[in-house]
């Protein structure tokens, strides 16, 4: 991605998440539908995946798409893809938290090229591009410094469509309530990745995601110097559904903890 497509991405993303904030005003007004457990889909994500296909299809022509919503032709794993979450955070939007975000990342295949993410309601916007760095506003971030666990505040999401996993989740959880500064639950992976990437958490782990809710803030989070895997410390974040990431420090004492539940599944 050039700087001049990079800059066309940003102001499409940018665009998009300001009218959601404009559309959470006026909530009532919404269509409402529910496409399985646990998973609402409002008028708002759909619209919002219409523009960012259209927008980032000028961009770059040859790119094909996976997107969250299924509103155009969906790319094989192994194409050069934008990779959309138009709207992440579904439930806390419909219910009037401004805790919400705007997720694109550019991929090829498991690269993960460059990666946005716009939390509209603070005015927000994580980018990171393949090599540059990562950037909130402009300015460059890093992650944490934090030395150990009993030095960090952790983020997670909790299961919501897999529930296979329950039981080692609550172990893990209790473990990691025992031995650091507390465990946050935001509603956004995209928010809990770029947050990771700006140090405001030491680290964040999930399982049950899609690439639209990790490709962007993976890349955030490497790009600032962090470490990212899946639960078995390989790489297959994007599509294989699990993820650790973390400050390298961090990681190397979140990995076994999750492992070592999840491994007996």
């Amino acid at each position: 991605m050039n700087p001049q497509q990079l800059t066309a991405a940003l102001e499409i993303v940018r665009q998009c998440g300001d009218r959601l904030l404009a559309k959470q005003a006026q909530l009532k007004t919404l269509t409402i539908r529910d496409k399985g457990l646990n998973q609402l889909v409002s008028e708002a994500d759909v619209q919002a995946e219409e523009e960012l296909v259209r927008g980032l299809g000028n961009i770059m022509p040859g790119a094909a798409f996976i997107t969250e919503e299924g509103t155009v032709a969906q790319a094989d794993e192994a194409s050069l893809a934008w990779i959309i979450d138009p709207l992440d955070g579904t439930t806390n939007f419909l219910h009037g938290l401004p805790v919400f975000s705007v997720s694109v990342a550019l991929a090829r295949g498991k690269e993960i090229l460059a990666g946005i993410v716009y939390i509209p309601a603070l005015g927000e916007c994580f980018h990171a591009v393949q090599g540059e760095g990562a950037f909130l506003n402009g300015q460059a971030i890093r992650v944490s410094e934090a030395p150990d666990l009993s030095q960090s505040l952790l983020a997670t999401g909790f299961p919501y469509t897999d529930f296979d996993g329950t039981d080692a989740y609550l172990q893990v959880l209790r473990s990691f309530m025992q031995q650091t500064r507390g465990l946050r639950r935001m509603g956004s992976a995209a928010i809990d990745l770029a947050y990771t990437a700006c140090g405001r958490f030491e680290g964040f782990f999930e399982y049950g995601l899609a690439p639209w809710d990790v490709a962007a803030g993976a890349l955030l989070v490497q790009e600032a110097g962090g470490r990212v895997s899946d639960f078995d410390n390989g790489n297959h974040y994007l599509f294989g559904k699990t993820i650790i990431a973390a400050a390298p420090a961090i990681h190397s004492e979140m990995q076994p903890i999750i492992q070592g539940q999840f491994g007996r599944l």
